[in-house]
Order: structure tokens, then C-alpha cells, then sequence
């Protein structure tokens, strides 16, 4: 059976949900942008039982304590966060799996700390080089100032919803429209449960999406210094030199070909949209060109194995950004392989 339960850190008070009585190797799973925990429970209660799947709250979202989030230190508040939440816990090496915005936490805490890291396994992570913004798989900035990336980038009429609890769907940005829109292929069988998860997430200007500026590039905005959304924005978090990591854990990066978020042509970054007409003024690709995310994580992760690390692609086809709740199977398989080979 799950459980929640909170844990005082030397940072701050966490929630995580763990199966009661398990014990074995920790698999430590990280959710992604306004979500929790609950993302993971489904795959918690299908791991064989020879490890221990704990999947904590980042700060902000599900039951764990709001605090600010310094987007100036890219993601480092929430892998700073769950360093001390291991440390906490004494749980040493782990299994680190980070889905979207938690495969970014889980690569800083990689390239930071790669001792206390057994496996590392990326779903549909967002990109080394930030979220909106750069270009090629090297990740240059469109424009010095980020201008693309950050808060800006957030629908307004979305945030008010999430901040108002809307738990319908008659509008196209309700949380539960944009679940069954972007977080999956196809709607799943019981989204309520997502959906409330959704919900949980902190609002405002040092939470999602954050604070934004203005830009005198296009399309007008660059990133803010507070809140979740600038904390990937490229002039704050950039992972370019993982293959400098020792030692290097095998890593598993599965991703779905039809994910909508994450996506070298993603329908949330601003850049591409410009390009297909559904955001105005756009200046052209020689200016603003769409961010490769899903090449750009290749490109690091093949210097990654170049220079002696292990890493295995997995390809889900027809799945989108939530590999694990829509082909729980094929995602199983997958990383319980790697769990198994580490």
C-alpha cells in the first residue's frame, strides 16, 4: 500500500509517498512541472519487489513546503532539495528517474554529486540546455537575454485556472484539458487523480510560472529571476558538460516520439510556434530558430558515452510526454533493465 509521509530535511519539509514495509535498492523517482508524486504511484506498486520506490514532492508542488525557488541557480534549489532529502534518509547510492522537469533535477544532481548516483534514467526530460530560447544541439541562445524562455512564456488564462482549483474541462486551458492535450497521447482511463496532483502546484511569482521581463527581442519577454518556469530558462540552468562526471552510472533516456512538450518541434516553445503562424511577429529562423530539444539531449548524452559512460535510447512510438502512465509496460521493461544492469 502507498503512504505519504513527510521528512524534515536541513532545507525544508518534504512529502513522499512509499510502499509500506519495502525495503531494497532505492529507486528514487522525480516528477516533473506542475504534478507530484502521484505521477509515479503506478509505477511505485508495479516495481518488482526487490527495490524500494520512493517518489518525493519538489518544493511547491503535492504536500511538500512551498518555498521560493531561486531561478537564478537554474535547478539547484530542488537538487539541492533531494540531496538532503537522501542524506535525510540515508538511502546512499540511489536510482535517480527524473520525468520532464525532473529529469533536469535528477542530470544537476548527477553532474553534481555523480557518487550517490546508482542509474540515472531520463523520461522525456527537458533538454541540458534549458526549456525555449537557443538553438542547435550545442543549446546557443537566440538572443543573449533568453528572450523566449521563462515565465513569459506561460498562458495566463492557464495559471489562473490551475490557481483557481478548476477541476472541469470546458476550457481548452483547464488543467484537465491540458492533461488530456499534452501530458498524454491519448486521455487516460482515470484522470482525476492527475488532475488533483495538478492542482497541488504553488502559484505566483516565486512559483509557476514566476517573474518575467521584458526583451527587446522577440517575442518581447525574457526570463525572471523567480519561479519554476525561469528556472529552466537557458541563462539560468545549462548541463554542457556531462561527460566531465565520474563515475558515469548507466543512463536510460526514454522518450515518446509523440510528445508534444518535449519535442524538437515542441508546441510550447514560442520559437516554434512563431514559426507554424500560431504566435505573431515572429522574425524567421535565421533570428529565432526552434529549439531542438530532443537533439540536444542526444548530443549530450552521446559525449557522455563517448567518453566511457553507458547510455541506451528507448524510443516509444505513439506515446507522449507521460511514457510511464501511457505504455506502463513497455516503460517497466525498460527500467528495470537498467535497474537490474547497474
Amino acid at each position: 500500500m502507498i503512504t505519504d509521509r513527510l521528512v524534515a530535511t536541513d532545507r525544508l519539509t518534504m512529502s513522499h509517498a512509499e510502499i509500506e514495509g519495502r525495503t531494497g535498492e532505492p529507486v528514487v523517482l522525480v516528477h516533473g512541472n506542475v504534478s507530484s508524486g502521484v505521477f509515479w504511484h503506478s509505477t511505485m506498486t508495479a516495481l518488482p519487489e526487490r527495490y524500494r520506490p520512493l517518489a518525493p514532492d519538489l518544493r511547491g508542488f503535492g504536500g511538500t513546503e512551498p518555498l521560493p525557488v531561486d531561478a537564478t541557480r537554474g535547478l539547484r534549489d530542488h537538487s539541492e532539495d533531494l540531496l538532503s532529502y537522501l542524506r535525510e534518509l540515508a538511502l546512499g547510492p540511489v536510482h535517480l528517474v527524473g520525468w520532464s522537469m525532473g529529469g533536469g533535477v535528477v542530470l544537476q544532481l548527477l553532474r553534481d554529486h555523480p557518487e550517490l548516483v546508482r542509474s540515472l534514467t531520463l523520461v522525456n526530460p527537458v533538454s541540458p540546455y534549458g526549456f525555449g530560447g537557443t538553438h542547435g544541439v550545442d543549446g546557443r541562445l537566440n538572443s543573449p537575454d533568453g528572450a523566449g524562455s521563462g515565465a513569459g512564456g506561460a498562458a495566463p488564462e492557464f495559471v489562473r485556472l490551475l490557481s483557481e482549483g478548476e477541476q472541469g474541462a470546458e476550457s481548452p486551458f483547464a488543467p484537465r484539458s491540458v492533461l488530456n492535450s499534452a501530458y498524454v497521447s491519448e486521455p487516460l482511463a482515470d484522470p482525476d487523480r492527475y488532475v488533483t496532483a495538478m492542482l497541488t502546484t504553488w502559484t505566483g511569482e516565486d512559483h509557476y510560472p514566476g517573474d518575467s521581463r521584458t526583451s527587446d527581442a522577440w517575442p518581447g519577454f525574457g526570463p525572471g529571476e523567480r519561479g519554476v518556469l525561469n528556472s529552466m530558462a537557458p541563462t539560468h540552468f545549462r548541463i554542457d558538460d556531462l561527460e566531465l562526471v565520474e563515475p558515469k552510472p548507466p543512463i536510460l533516456w526514454i522518450r515518446g516520439t509523440a510528445d508534444v512538450i518535449v519535442s524538437d518541434t515542441s508546441l510550447f516553445d514560442l520559437a516554434h510556434l512563431g514559426a507554424i503562424g500560431a504566435v505573431p511577429g515572429w522574425p524567421g529562423a535565421d533570428t529565432c530558430p526552434a529549439q531542438p530539444m530532443v537533439a540536444q539531449t542526444r548530443a549530450a548524452l552521446d559525449r557522455y558515452a563517448a567518453a566511457g559512460g553507458r547510455v541506451r535510447e528507448v524510443a516509444v512510438e505513439g506515446a507522449g510526454h507521460s511514457v510511464q502512465l501511457e505504455r506502463p509496460k513497455e516503460f517497466l521493461a525498460a527500467l528495470v533493465e537498467v535497474l537490474d544492469g547497474a
